[in-house]
């Protein structure tokens, strides 16, 4: 924490005001950060307007410094759970919904659809939130969004209501990613972190279809699997707003009030600083973020794809019983589980940038297997392993865009790559959704095999990976 508290929030006169640090930023070093504020209070003295970035340098935080942050990975690892729930869901219960609202593969699609737009709608406003309202009612904001969007859900409301609810649990589940993906990221060990949180998503992504398969093959109404992850989003709103109390004070951060916000917002305008629209400019304009939204973008399709499909085809082109090939969706995503658990430590070992091109090559192979062996059990098989090379890949590509981004923009820039991430999560199984009404179900392979083509694209095309002093 910087020596001189008043170099943030005390400046003699509004000129001088250097304007809030990052929300969210926890990299850097004490030492640093102490010669920073000791230049800026010599700028004071010189009678000349300070030069403040909005960068900033701030103590790297671990699972243990500050304490509460092992309560913080926790309710990380619970969000997660809950959006894999969320997301692997809609696979073993499509079939069902087409029965109870008499529509086809495109109308049903439409749930990706409105979900990726909430996704879109939350990069917006996510740098807003977090800066104005702090990280523990942002995240409480984000649940009520997703609380309100099941409980429409469970109603077993007309279909256009289901599609409106889809936004809500999309705009919600994005802030909670973009915020715990910045907040894990810039830990000690991050890729280890990050596979903590994603390995959670993929356990909520495993056992989401066994709960709903199991009850919809007994009779149960497809929308009464959302009191499942109505209830952990209720536990998850309750602990967002206890693990969080005090966090901006651990780590550095104060939030103003609104005439300190007008005072940052004139002195930037005064000493050239950027303002949020600046910076927004900054991050679509940054070649880190543009080729990391259309990574993920494909990544994200790939896997919904994949999630969302593959029980249909396995219907229609192998035979498979309904009431039983649900169960390979929980086979894909306990891959991707276990390969985040494990896989997430080696790739952190080895190196992430080049462990990547060799997850998303074996990705392609296995996807072409499911495609032409005509047997559903080495479909299964297939299946369950391209999960799990698949599952380190979000974990580590969200340590490398931490990395290359420049910290003023970090929060914006993720924020984007994550709404990126969810409009190729609806766009993909969208089109995919369309072909298969027109020409069949098998045009899920082409559809993932050429995404898996840009993704190794996009890695390639990254700026060289700068190694990350912790």
């Amino acid at each position: 924490m910087p020596s001189h508290p008043r170099q943030y929030s005390q400046s003699p006169h509004p000129a001088y005001y250097p304007g809030p640090p990052a929300p969210l930023s926890w990299s850097g070093s004490a030492k640093a950060a102490r010669r920073a504020a000791s230049a800026g209070m010599g700028a004071l003295e010189s009678s000349r307007p300070a030069t403040p970035s909005h960068e900033g340098t701030h103590v790297v935080q671990s699972l243990s410094s500050p304490p509460m942050n092992k309560w913080r990975v926790l309710h990380a690892c619970i969000e997660q759970f809950g959006n894999g729930l969320n997301d692997a869901a809609p696979g073993a219960l499509i079939p069902y919904m087409e029965k109870d609202y008499r529509i086809g593969y495109a109308v049903v699609s439409l749930i990706f659809v409105t979900n990726a737009l909430g996704f879109i709608s939350a990069a917006f406003i996510t740098d807003f939130l977090t800066s104005r309202f702090g990280r523990g009612k942002s995240l409480m904001f984000a649940e009520a969004l997703v609380l309100m969007g099941y409980v429409i859900v469970v109603c077993t409301p007309p279909f256009p209501v289901v599609v409106v609810a889809f936004l809500l649990l999309g705009l919600g589940m994005a802030i909670t990613l973009a915020l715990n993906n910045v907040f894990l990221a810039n830990m000690t060990n991050s890729t280890v972190m990050l596979g903590l949180g994603h390995g959670s998503y993929g356990i909520g992504g495993t056992v989401g279809p066994i709960m709903a398969t199991s009850m919809v093959s007994h009779g149960i109404v497809w929308s009464r699997f959302y009191l499942i992850a109505l209830g952990i989003r209720m536990v998850a709103f309750v602990f967002s707003g206890w693990a969080y109390r005090g966090y901006e004070k651990e780590a550095g951060v104060q939030l103003m009030s609104a005439l300190e916000r007008t005072v940052s917002q004139r002195a930037a305008q005064e000493t050239g600083l950027p303002g949020k629209r600046q910076l927004l400019m900054k991050a679509l304009k940054n070649k880190t973020t543009l080729f990391g939204a259309l990574f993920i973008f494909a990544y994200q399709g790939a896997e919904v794809s994949i999630s969302g499909w593959v029980i249909s085809f396995l219907i229609n082109y192998r035979g498979g019983d309904p009431a039983h090939v649900g169960y390979v969706t929980a086979g894909f995503w306990g891959g991707i589980t276990v390969g985040r658990f494990t896989l997430s430590h080696v790739a952190h070992r080895l190196g992430e940038k080049g462990f990547v091109y060799g997850l998303i090559a074996g990705s392609m192979a296995f996807q072409l297997l499911v495609w032409l062996v005509p047997n559903v059990i080495g479909d299964a098989v297939a299946v369950a392993v391209l999960g799990l090379l698949l599952g380190p890949v979000y974990p580590c590509s969200a340590s490398v865009f931490t990395r290359l981004l420049p910290r003023n923009i970090q929060m914006t820039a993720i924020s984007f790559i994550s709404s990126a991430g969810s409009s190729g999560g609806a766009i993909a199984p969208f089109t995919t959704g369309i072909l298969a009404q027109a020409v069949g179900t098998f045009v899920l392979h082409p559809v993932c095999i050429g995404l898996f083509v840009v993704m190794q694209f996009c890695w390639f095309a990254l700026p060289k990976l700068r190694k990350r002093s912790e």
